[in-house]
């Protein structure tokens, strides 16, 4: 079978990883996989907000939390008041996925950027999560004194979060994919 397609089917979400911080390289190859992936007009409406501050991810994680126990869900507000949990589990680097409001589909871009860093992730074994309880955050009170902390760009809104790290875990198989998902019309 081909690379490209053992890591794609290989690639699990990690929800545990190691204290050691990823290597430099490793992390600008993650990021050159995002920067490659397609956009919508190659408006590359993207930008990536790397934090490696173990403080601050602690931050983000009690503040998404915060933000998200008012969200009209059972199972978020669950997570929301969960002091246990960390959403970033742990993880060592995240990557704030963010794209630019004037872009003609930049969720879309961004969807497909964070998709490329965690495949690129993977072949690298490299642990990764994508993250959307950060957008609580982002969509909260606290949205702007986060963006202007976190040096977001003017005119971009965060997506997402990617979690990187070494993994702690073992890998486990696929689930098996749900069937009646594709039709053929040739």
């Amino acid at each position: 079978m081909n690379e490209t397609l053992k890591v794609i089917k290989s690639r699990r979400t990690t929800r545990k990883f190691k204290s050691e911080q990823i290597k430099n390289e490793e992390l600008q190859a993650i990021i050159e996989a995002g920067l490659y992936a397609p956009s919508a007009h190659n408006q590359q409406s993207w930008n990536f907000t790397v934090i490696q501050n173990s403080e601050l991810i602690k931050e983000l994680n009690r503040e998404s939390k915060e933000a998200a126990k008012g969200f009209n869900d059972e199972v978020i507000q669950k997570m929301a008041n969960n002091e246990k949990l960390d959403v970033f589990y742990g993880a060592p680097t995240l990557i704030i996925v963010s794209g630019m409001d004037s872009a003609m589909m930049p969720q879309v871009d961004c969807a497909a950027a964070t998709q490329n860093m965690l495949i690129a992730a993977e072949s690298l074994n490299i642990g990764s999560c994508w993250n959307g309880f950060i957008s609580f955050l982002f969509n909260g009170p606290k949205a702007e004194e986060y963006k202007k902390k976190l040096n977001i760009p003017e005119g971009f809104t965060p997506y997402y979060a990617i979690a990187l790290g070494y993994k702690d875990t073992k890998a486990i198989n696929a689930p098996a994919r749900r069937e009646g998902t594709v039709q053929y019309i040739r």
